[in-house]
């Protein structure tokens, strides 16, 4: 049908990782309810080379016809304007072939392209925000405002990201709190606002047992008797890698046996260094870097994950893939507030400690209540995590929107409305 052809616009690869856990697995989704899927997104030509046949055959299987264009690296700032040239093309050309009655797209430089549409043949255009972009590169330190040229750009990325805002027929926000934020800014109207957090793997990430814990630990060289607090990710500009570490110094004063495992990608010197700044001793820590297959199992060995994020005014609106995939395994966690929904997610699955700050106070705090977090029981973490992260859930939650912007005849709209507020 005419009406259920989408136009779903991603500058990031397919062939990436991201590209294959948060974007295909909810196409694969609402193609089965109908909707038939065009989907343009920009790739990196070497990941294309690898990775190309595994996208191919997701897309064919699930009737997603995929057009790819090469990302362009060079030169800095102009290759992005390039690449969004090349994107509008081949989107008003795939337009004019298929006539999409509505544009699906994912993050900033791809809603510039949806908007130009809309106005320009009338589309449905989604707003897919991922997160206020925009305010995170001031945050995460890429644009110094002190320098005229990121202040000029901030300025201008502001005042494109009112117009996406206004101009959108919907918007997808991945937190509550990015949600609240966004109804008080002056560009709001009455889009409807959706919350889909990132989605995690729960048959990836299954409920850790006795035995797998156990198996676990034997492969990485860990006692049976050890408390082992474990961290999941890359260690960048976002997550505290000091005040972990000076946490675990806390920890190590009560529990003596207790191990800090880094299932990272990261080099083990860019963790061991700070930590023997603080006077901690290296053979505390176990860093492995893993495959996506290999970090349930590793992580397996955890008695309680841990993660710091910088606090800031974007991460309002940050969703945090881990929190999902470590409630899946029913573990419990110890992480801060005043990221996203983090704060509340916690507490409404109570799995854990969000500490508000990073003092020593808040440090004892954690320490004093590690006997509590070990009783927790997983099954009912896992189970009570379910309806924030399944796949399932999101997919849900898309085909509502979807049904609200392209309603079948006689259709009523008035729940969803309800339901988004």
């Amino acid at each position: 049908m005419v009406e259920k052809s989408v136009l779903f616009i991603s500058y990031d690869g397919m062939t990436d990782p991201l590209g294959q856990s948060q974007v295909l697995p909810y196409l694969a989704g609402l193609s089965k309810l109908g909707y038939r899927f065009t989907l343009l997104s920009c790739e990196k030509p070497e990941r294309y080379a690898q990775h190309k046949a595994i996208i191919e055959e997701i897309t064919r299987e699930h009737n997603i016809h995929w057009q790819p264009i090469s990302f362009t690296a060079r030169p800095p700032v102009l290759a992005k304007y390039y690449d969004i040239y090349r994107l509008k093309q081949k989107a008003i050309a795939l337009h004019r072939q298929k006539k999409f009655a509505l544009i699906h797209a994912r993050s900033y430089v791809s809603a510039a392209i949806g908007m130009e549409l809309k106005q320009k043949f009338g589309i449905k255009f989604l707003f897919d925000m991922r997160g206020f972009w925009v305010d995170e590169r001031v945050d995460g330190g890429a644009w110094n405002l002190q320098n005229p040229f990121y202040r000029y750009a901030y300025q201008q990325y502001k005042k494109k990201e009112a117009n996406y805002i206004a101009q959108s027929d919907a918007i997808i926000s991945l937190t509550e709190a990015g949600k609240r934020e966004m109804q008080t800014w002056p560009s709001y109207g009455k889009a409807p606002i959706q919350v889909i957090p990132c989605s995690a793997d729960f048959n990836l990430f299954g409920l850790v047992t006795p035995a797998q814990k156990a198996l676990s630990r034997t492969s990485l060289g860990i006692k049976s008797d050890a408390l082992v607090i474990s961290y999941l990710g890359s260690v960048g500009a976002w997550y505290l890698l000091d005040e972990m570490l000076a946490l675990f110094k806390e920890v190590k004063k009560v529990y003596p046996q207790a191990v800090f495992l880094f299932i990272t990608p990261e080099p083990a010197e860019e963790i061991l260094a700070p930590a023997r700044k603080l006077g901690l001793n290296p053979a505390d820590f176990i860093i492995r870097s893993a495959t996506r297959k290999e970090v349930p199992v590793f992580t397996a060995s955890s008695d309680i994950n841990l993660f710091f994020i910088k606090q800031s005014y974007s991460k309002i609106a940050s969703s945090p893939t881990k929190l999902g995939e470590i409630l899946a395994m029913g573990l419990p966690v110890v992480c801060n507030s005043r990221v996203g929904d983090v704060a509340e997610i916690v507490a409404n699955t109570n799995s854990g400690v969000a500490i508000d700050d990073f003092s020593p106070e808040s440090y004892k705090k954690v320490v004093a209540k590690i006997p509590e977090l070990l009783k927790k029981n997983g099954a009912a973490i896992r189970s009570r995590a379910i309806d924030y992260y399944t796949l399932d859930n999101a997919i849900q939650k898309y085909a509502q929107v979807y049904s609200y912007l392209l309603p079948e005849p006689g259709k009523k709209v008035d729940a969803f409305l309800k339901t988004v507020g």
